[in-house]
This record gives C-alpha cells, structure tokens and sequence, in this order.
C-alpha cells in the first residue's frame, strides 16, 4: 500500500514559530483586554460601548474572537485539555480564528468612525483592539502551513486523527453543550436590534469565520460522528433547544419569525423527498403549501369562507389540508412524472403558476365563488385545541408566552412528526428506491424497481407534508391569498425560496434545509438595512459557497463525495486499517 507525505511550507513572514506563536496570545489577549475599555465617547452607537469593565454589542463579539483566538493558540503548545479543539494541530483554524477577531475589531472601529463623522469618536479600547487583532493575525502568517490550495481550505478539513475514546454518557455531554452553544448563538442573532445593523454585521463576521474554522479544525466531522452514534439522542437534544427557544426570547416579533421558519422548513422537507432523495426537480411545490393553507381556511370558521358555516377542529382541519394536498399531487404527478429533467421541472413551474392564477380568480366575478379571487380569506380564527387558546397569552413557570410563542410551539411538534416521516421513509425500501431512482433512473427500473410508482409515492408524501405545514400557516397569519405562492419573489415562502433552501442547507439531509431555511429566512430579515442591494449582497453569498461547498452546508455523505470527486484524484486518502481502530494510514487514491 503507497503512502504519501503531507508537505508544509513556510509562512509568509520569516519568524521563528516560538515567536510566531507568542505574537498570537500576545494580540488575542490585547483584543480581549480591549472590551474591557471603552471604544467611544458616546452612546449614539448601536450598543453603547462608553463603558470601562462591561463589554456589550459589538465589544461582546470581539471577546468570544478574541476567547476563540487564544485557544487555538495554546493548542499549538499541546496545552493539556485543549486536544479536543485541534486534533489534528493545524494552523487553518488559528488564521481563520484570528481572522475573525481582525475583522469584527477592524470592522468596529470603521463602523464607529463612519457613523460617528471622524476617528476622532475612538477611544483607547478600539485602537487596542484594531492593534491586537492585527499582532495576532501577523502572528499567524508567520506559522508554517500544509501545502495544499485555498479551495481545500474550505472544502477538506485536514486529516482528523481519530478521537479518543469516551464513555457513553461523555458523547452525550459533549451533544448537550453543542446543542446549548447552538442556540444561544441562534438567539444572540435573531436577538439583535433591526436598527443595529453594524451589530448584526459583526455577528455575520464572527460566526463566518468562527465556524470555518471549526470545520477545518475537524470538529464538525467529530460531532457528526457522535450524532451518528447516538442519533436519537442527538435528535431530542435538538428539540428540547428548539422548545425552549420561546422561553429565553420574549420578544413577539422574534417569536414569529421562529413560527415562520418551521412552517419554511417543514415545507422544505417535504421538498427535499422530491429533490434531495429521489432527484425530481420541482419549480411549482409552493402550490402544495397554498393548496393546504386554503383547504384549512375554507373549513376553519372564517365568516369570509365560501363555507362560513363550517368550522372544524383542528386535527380534521389538518387532515383535510394533508388530504387536499395529497389529491392534488397524485392528480398533478400522475400525468407528468412519466417525464424527466428539464420537462419536469417546466411542467412542475406550470402548476405553481396555475395554482396561483385559479385561486385568483375564483371570485365569484372571472370564475366559481370559493377563494374569493385576491383578497383571499381572512379573520381565519385562532386555534383551540382542548381548552388551549393560541391566541392568547398563558404563564407557564412564570414566563409568559404569547401569541406567536405559542404557534411555535405547535409547529415545532408538528416539524418533528415531519422530521420522523422522513427518517422513517428514507431508511425503508422505498426510501432506498427513490435513492436508486435519483442515481440512474435506467439502471434502477431494470432491477426491477417501477420508477412510476416511486416517484408518485415521493411526490404525494411531498405534497402532503407541504399541506400539513400550510394548516398551520393559515391559522398564524389569519389570512391566506394568492400573493406568496408564486415561482420567485421578494416575500418568503416561494418556490425559488423552498428550492434554495434545500439546496443550501443541504439535499438528502434532515438538518440541511430546516438550517438552510433558517438562513433565507433570517438573515434578509436582519439585512434590509441593504435596501435595494441586499439581494446583490445575498446573492454574492451564495456564489461563494456554491463554489467551494456545492453540497449544502450539512453535506449529504454520498453528494459530497460526488461533487468532490475530481478533486480527490491526486489528494491523500486516509483509511483505517483493519483491526486498528485508533491508526490512520495514508495512502494515495490509485494505491487505495
């Protein structure tokens, strides 16, 4: 078996590494130190940073890159306990660590400087903290580095050793606290003042850079690996997080976006059955969510209901959606499933659009009297489910929760029975026909498999997930219309949004396009301070990582080797001799 070995070049500055290392701690002590000072004389700046001994707004992000920064930095001295952060001891995650803290303190004093009209606004803290984040990042270019490419910077972690044995409820611990640091980092964002951009830019900064390079550092492949192990586990952790999200953050407005996107990322899902495992490109499943959300708002007690009369509870209202939903994908998939790729996804476009138009014009004027065409059906009645009010507001352990906490505690139940569905379809055998189908079509249907009723299964389970999440929809925002269910638009869901989202986060995952929804959903919300290039702005975000992470953020194994694969051809690949669990052997791709 051929072995290679793995090449390092110098830094960029000729320093001895001792000192590199040195100048490193020195500059992300000096950066945390600066947090401590005041940054400007005046309160006028998005989060007051006048104060001595009390970071706060952008000071706060400055110290956990500065925390950050510093311990990767003693883990270039082997600093016992600290292992586990660098595995591999590589130098990516001590530059992109101090690259994060360079760029929120850099970033800070320009911010400050531009709106406060001159660097004269500066106090001491700022320039200690532009001085030290720049010490430690020279320090970093003065470290010795693997020669590989920027590219594989990005998309190949260096090569993990593998981790030390741990007892079960060790992993358990360890899934706990990521889950904890989760989301208090999700809550710090969707916390953030709309009118303090500059705040919610530096968060941007830090959890970028922050997050490469923990990913380079390997960490994420551990803590896949833990999941993986305890998967159930993993998975529960998930959702106690998520429930208690409504508890931590009081503010109605954030509690909204959170029902929002649950609703997107269930919906997306059910998508991702459709794309992400059996490969049928879909332009028109909005439609799914709008066929649920009407079908909820005709039978749900809403006096401008074609059916003012009827008002059922909500778990036949639910079924009702799913069941409207699920008609219209068997009568939608059955004529043209028979057709692939590019025909597909035209015809798919064509019924979004056709949805849209018919529930339009069903007004009573252009057509049949029972979506009452452009205004849509409004003062859709809250939910009461066994004496359980979900418009009003209810103190359970002395928090109150309001309105829109409430609906997202519903959806969130309603995301993990959709979360199982997937699960349980994925991994049974017709999960792993659709996967089949989604690899070569041909070859599958001449094993046997009948690729018809696959992808009609697929397609119906699709759309009735996309109809359950649309019940609930209808209810939060007490009204439904045409408007939303269009192919692309500035307003989230859309079918261009769904799409992205699943392709974003990650196709074929659970994780990837709850996350991926999370990030279309969030983040123009914090950026519309952007105004007209915002979409430019968010555009440019998704060319890049299309281009060096084109799996998703939450890779698919299977896609990611498939879309890495030209780049493996001349890389070292590391496999694990049998019967050595604890060794790795590196051996070229033709010798493996």
């Amino acid at each position: 078996m051929a072995t290679t070995e793995t090449t390092t070049e110098r830094g960029l500055i000729a320093l001895p590494e001792s000192a590199a290392r040195a100048l490193i701690a020195f500059g992300a002590i000096a950066t945390i130190a600066s947090t401590f000072m005041s940054w400007t004389y005046t309160s006028e700046f998005p989060g007051d940073l006048t104060y001595y001994g009390s970071p706060a707004g952008l000071q706060i992000l400055a110290l956990v890159a500065g925390a950050l920064t510093l311990l990767y930095a003693l883990t270039l001295w082997n600093v016992r306990g600290l292992n586990w952060l660098n595995p591999a001891g590589a130098t990516q995650p001590v530059v992109l660590a101090a690259t994060s803290a360079f760029a929120v303190s850099w970033f800070s004093a320009i911010a400050i400087a531009v709106d406060l009209k001159g660097l004269v606004a500066l106090d001491p803290g700022a320039y200690v903290a532009a001085v030290g984040s720049l010490i430690a990042l020279l320090g970093t270019l003065a470290l010795p580095k693997p020669g590989d490419t920027f590219k594989d910077y990005v998309t190949k972690p260096d090569l993990i050793p593998p981790a030390a044995k741990m007892a079960g409820w060790g992993e358990r611990l360890v899934i706990t606290g990521a889950t904890a640091f989760a989301l208090i980092v999700f809550t710090y964002g969707i916390g953030v003042d709309p009118d303090a951009s500059e705040t919610f830019l530096g968060y941007l900064l830090l959890v970028v850079f922050g997050t490469w390079a923990l990913l380079t550092a390997g960490l994420f492949d551990r803590f896949a690996q833990l999941n993986a192990r305890h998967k159930g586990f993993a998975t529960t952790m998930a959702f106690l997080a998520a429930a208690v999200f409504p508890f931590v953050e009081s503010n109605e407005h954030n509690a909204n976006l959170g029902v929002n996107i649950l609703v997107v990322g269930t919906v997306a899902l059910g998508l991702n059955i459709v794309v992400g495992l059996t490969g049928l490109l879909d332009l028109g499943y909005v439609a799914f969510l709008g066929v649920g959300a009407y079908a909820a708002a005709l039978v749900s007690g809403s006096e401008f209901s074609r059916f003012a009369g009827v008002q059922f509870p909500f778990w036949a209202a639910m079924l009702t959606g799913m069941a409207a939903s699920l008609v219209f994908g068997v009568l939608i998939g059955a004529p043209t499933l028979r057709l692939r790729g590019d025909y597909l996804a035209i015809v798919t476009l064509g019924f979004g659009e056709i949805f849209r138009i018919a529930v339009n014009n069903m007004d009573g004027v252009s057509g049949p009297n029972i979506t009452n065409g452009p205004n849509g059906i409004s003062m859709i009645p809250d939910l009461d489910i066994l004496g359980f009010n979900f418009g009003a507001a209810h103190a359970i352990g002395g928090i109150t929760l309001g309105r829109f906490a409430n609906y997202f505690l519903l959806m969130l139940l309603i995301t993990g029975l959709v979360v199982v569905v997937f699960n349980r379809a994925a991994d049974s055998r017709i999960g792993r026909s659709w996967i089949a189908i989604r690899e070569d079509e041909t070859a599958a249907t001449a094993m046997g498999i009948n690729g018809f009723r696959v992808k009609l299964i697929a397609f119906a389970l699709g759309a009735s997930l996309a109809g359950l999440a649309g019940t609930v929809s209808a209810h939060v925002g007490y009204s439904v219309n045409p408007a939303p269910y269009q192919f692309a638009g500035s307003v989230p869901p859309n079918s261009a949004f769904l799409l992205a989202a699943v392709v974003l986060g990650g196709m074929g995952t659970v994780n990837g396009p709850i996350l991926g929804a999370t990030l279309l959903y969030l983040l123009p919300e914090k950026l519309s301070f952007l105004k007209e290039y915002e979409l430019l702005a968010f555009g440019i975000a998704l060319v890049i990582l299309m281009r060096f992470r084109p799996e998703g953020i939450i890779a698919n194994r299977r896609n990611q080797l498939e879309f890495h694969e030209s780049d493996d051809s001349d890389k070292t690949v590391h496999i694990p001799e049998q019967g050595l669990p604890d060794s790795t052997v590196g051996v070229t791709k033709a010798g493996a």
